[in-house]
């Protein structure tokens, strides 16, 4: 969610004359992330988000597009997208793909308890079941193939024993099968970050650009893994339980997924060590950028082989 392209009031006055929100008030730089440019986008009718992408093409977005609309419609906190009148979602801003969303309640909890991980563990067992009735398909893109791709490019960065890590946990991620997991659509990156908490309840869950269809475990051990972790990159016990206790309230877990239930964690802390390593020593040039440091996911790895995950409920 950094800047990458720039937008000027005065560019963003003119592209809001395809809109019915009102004149522009404030455009303000988003600095966080790393995927897409974001603008805080206040109008004479209220607060929104209008966000540039930089990597995902006008042929995938529409996925992410319609759902968040239908699951906004279905109640789940999520951004709802906002027509320009055209009727599209989607359009273009200097020279890229452009949206404009609502932006929803609260703030990010960067030291959750507990309780906060409970709400969002009920949130994401909602959000999976309203995701049921979604009928458009996009598989993970970042998924084995694509880790096992960039991997070459960042073997010349790492130490022989950190390379060895990648290798190893690569191969034995290439032997999971993961048929016969329920799927449906994820949102694959509900870090700390990416949920706004407004009070007692959760006011939004954003940034759905890494969304796909995929295993609904995979989704729960990537939420686990960032909301559930300590400074030396274990799991909490108490807010992992609570965490998966408030998930199963909601949608209870099959017999197969506990049997996966360590090998996603796995999978899960795989994902986020390739890609920050990847943006780490590749980096695009950008305004307001920020590399988020790789080293907790591969503490968080080693840990995940080399002990018992907290058990499924």
């Amino acid at each position: 969610m950094s800047v990458f392209t720039t937008v000027t009031p005065e560019q963003a006055r003119a592209w809001l004359r395809n809109y019915s929100i009102g004149s522009l008030v404030e455009l303000e730089g988003i600095l966080s992330g790393i995927e897409n440019t974001n603008y805080f986008l206040t109008t004479s009718h209220g607060p929104y988000v209008l966000t540039l992408f930089e990597k995902l093409t006008p042929k995938e977005l529409p996925f992410y597009l319609n759902l968040m609309a239908h699951l906004s419609s279905h109640g789940v906190p999520a951004p709802k997208p906002i027509a320009n009148l055209q009727n599209e979602f989607l359009g273009e801003l200097n020279g890229k793909p452009a949206a404009i969303v609502t932006r929803l309640p609260g703030k990010p909890v960067m030291d959750p308890t507990p309780g906060h991980c409970a709400l969002v563990g009920e949130q994401l067992a909602d959000m999976h079941l309203s995701g049921q009735t979604f009928n458009q398909h996009l598989d993970n893109l970042r998924c084995a193939k694509w880790w096992t791709a960039v991997a070459p490019e960042i073997y010349p960065f790492q130490s022989d024993e950190d390379a060895q890590l990648l290798r190893s946990e690569i191969q034995f991620q290439a032997g999971v099968s993961r048929e016969g997991l329920p799927q449906g659509p994820v949102h694959a990156d509900l870090f700390r970050d990416n949920v706004l908490i407004d009070g007692d309840i959760v006011g939004g869950i954003i940034d759905f650009y890494f969304a796909c269809v995929d295993s609904l475990i995979y989704d729960v051990a990537i939420t686990v893994n960032d909301w559930c972790s300590t400074r030396n990159a274990t799991l909490d016990p108490q807010r992992s339980e609570a965490m998966l206790k408030a998930y199963a309230s909601v949608r209870s877990f099959t017999e197969l997924e506990r049997e996966l239930w360590p090998a996603m964690l796995r999978a899960g802390a795989l994902r986020f060590w390739v890609s920050r390593l990847y943006d780490f020593h590749l980096p695009r040039p950008g305004e307001l950028t920020h590399a988020h440091d790789p080293e907790p996911f591969r503490k968080l790895l080693l840990n995940h082989r080399n002990s018992a995950p907290p058990s499924l409920p």
